[in-house]
């Protein structure tokens, strides 16, 4: 079945990229990496507009902050859309699996932890691939160089497993009222 876009799902899609790309900027360097909240806003968007749309809304934010403000190149801004479209896409397919529609908190929760896990893995496997084959440095310096980096990571993923759930449970409410929720996933 093809799914059908609407124009208020390609605008709450875009609206979702750019709150991504915004709360991208909120960051503080810690052990070495930088620290922030925009992994909970990709798998808000993977809970709010479920597997394709929210995957879409957290790949074009972060993507759209890496290639205009983090300096980085397509190869970078590629893997950065895959990585995140692939953790709000596995949030999102746990939280509407079984016809729940992302309705139980403690399956929203899990679909969090799960979606932040896998995301701090395919980033720990990203270091891991470029510090061996791309820059050519030795097996110790690549171990360094994820030991370095993952502890932040794992604190963006705790920040993300905890802000998430919380955030959307506080605005579910008020999109149902409004009749927004439905539009959103149409």
């Amino acid at each position: 079945m093809k799914q059908k876009w609407s124009t208020q799902k390609m605008v709450y899609t875009a609206a979702l990229a750019a709150l991504v790309c915004a709360v991208t900027f909120f960051r503080f360097p810690l052990f070495g990496s930088k620290i922030h909240f925009a992994n909970a806003m990709c798998l808000l968007s993977g809970l709010l507009m479920g597997p394709l749309a929210g995957g879409l809304a957290a790949g074009l934010g972060s993507v759209l902050y890496d290639a205009l403000f983090g300096g980085y190149d397509l190869l970078n801004c590629a893997i950065t859309f895959v990585t995140k479209f692939l953790m709000a896409w596995i949030c999102a397919k746990i939280a509407f699996s079984g016809g729940k529609e992302a309705s139980s908190h403690s399956r929203n929760t899990l679909a969090c932890v799960v979606g932040a896990l896998s995301y701090v893995a395919m980033y720990m496997l990203k270091t891991f691939i470029f510090q061996m084959f791309v820059y050519g440095y030795p097996m110790e310096t690549a171990v360094v160089t994820m030991g370095s980096k993952l502890p932040a990571s794992l604190l963006n993923a705790i920040a993300a497993m905890i802000a998430a759930p919380i955030l959307y449970a506080a605005l579910i409410p008020a999109l149902r009222h409004a009749g927004q929720l439905e539009k959103m996933r149409a």
